[in-house]
């Protein structure tokens, strides 16, 4: 991919070799496909024709959504050239090649869906459109090189995963039993690691395909080229990437770093709960409570007179499952003393943000106000 440095593409192009649908478009052609999307097109269409819209307009600028991983989620101009930028770093760095096949099943409303069309614009790839769905093969049947996919998409279609040669994963972190999955598929999968402020991924994870399961414990996320990364005072990660970002970017995601290019994910700074002196990292205790619950859920701190926060588990389900969830934590070796939970809440449905991130804090807001 070296030699797409040597060409320095710009937004203003489109690689010679990209197709959509199968279709070759140039530039003004696109723009008529874009233009029909909106008018025409399913839902799904129309978010993709919008964005195509924006991106072939002759605005250096597309405004895009935050996710909150640096703040409050607001809305930011990202500049045309640092996607391309971050297209051409992924290329290098995932092995895009020119002309490889590339499957878009995810919602072209966030960065994620935003960027594969980008990168298939600029990489000269030949992409094919489908309705974003959480189980994407269901109806596929062709082999495709490269896919992005959140990780229920994934776990959903681990039976027919081979028919992709390469995945990047993100939008929320992988669970042990995805990881599980993964380890008897030929497809190669990343997780990866970014958000909205860096054009997506910053960094990757590989998860499966490794000579010994010691290769794979010792897997630590990587960064992409151009990139340096440190840690401020509260142990939560730095980012200097002038490629993508006229800004360092100083996030609210605590990590280890391994090395001066590679970091292991902790938990988040937001998240962090102080009980009785304790500072407890809940994304940590839920990793261990993995394995012995078999649905959504996740732990968090609300006041208590005597430790000032105390942390609780939030299971959805019922009520009546209390007691069985009860039995089975007060068994798990790994979690402390400080870990167990002092209380377990339910919920019929946890809250979601639009691209199905639970809501912590309004899931507890409304379970403590006896809306749940």
């Amino acid at each position: 991919m070296t030699y797409l440095y040597v060409m320095n593409p710009t937004f203003e192009n489109i690689h010679n070799r990209f197709r959509l649908n199968g279709n070759y478009y140039d530039r003004e052609d696109l723009k008529e496909v874009a233009y029909s999307f909106v008018k025409e097109g399913k839902s799904f269409e129309k978010s993709i024709g919008e964005f195509l819209m924006d991106w072939l307009d002759d605005g250096d600028y597309v405004r895009v959504k935050t996710s909150g991983s640096t703040g409050e989620p607001k809305s930011i101009d990202l500049h045309k050239q640092h996607m391309v930028n971050s297209a051409i770093a992924s290329g290098d760095f995932f092995g895009i090649s020119v002309g490889d096949s590339a499957l878009h099943c995810l919602p072209a409303r966030f960065i994620a869906g935003k960027m594969m069309l980008v990168r298939a614009m600029i990489l000269g790839l030949e992409i094919d459109l489908i309705e974003p769905s959480l189980n994407p093969l269901a109806n596929i049947s062709r082999e495709y090189d490269f896919s992005a996919m959140i990780p229920l998409q994934v776990m959903n279609s681990l039976g027919k995963l081979d028919q992709i040669k390469k995945i990047i994963v993100g939008g929320a972190p992988v669970s042990k039993e995805l990881i599980e999955g993964l380890q008897d598929r030929k497809t190669l999968t990343f997780e990866t690691y970014g958000m909205t402020e860096t054009v997506t991924h910053i960094a990757a994870k590989q998860l499966n395909n490794f000579r010994s399961t010691t290769a794979l414990r010792n897997a630590h996320f990587r960064v992409l080229p151009n990139i340096t990364i440190s840690v401020d005072e509260r142990n939560c990660l730095i980012i200097d990437a002038p490629n993508i970002s006229n800004e360092t970017i100083v996030t609210n995601d605590i990590v280890h770093l391994v090395a001066e290019d590679a970091f292991d994910w902790l938990g988040r700074y937001d998240n962090v709960i102080n009980s009785g002196g304790i500072k407890l990292i809940p994304e940590q205790i839920e990793d261990k409570l993995a394995e012995y619950i078999n649905r959504r859920y996740f732990v968090y701190g609300i006041p208590d007179e005597k430790l000032g926060e105390k942390m609780v588990l939030v299971i959805e389900g019922s009520e009546s499952e209390k007691q069985d969830f009860e039995e089975r934590i007060s068994k798990i070796k790994s979690l402390d003393k400080y870990e167990l939970p002092k209380d377990i809440f339910f919920s019929e449905s946890f809250d979601e943000t639009e691209n199905a991130k639970v809501i912590r804090s309004s899931t507890i807001e409304s379970i403590l106000n006896g809306k749940k």
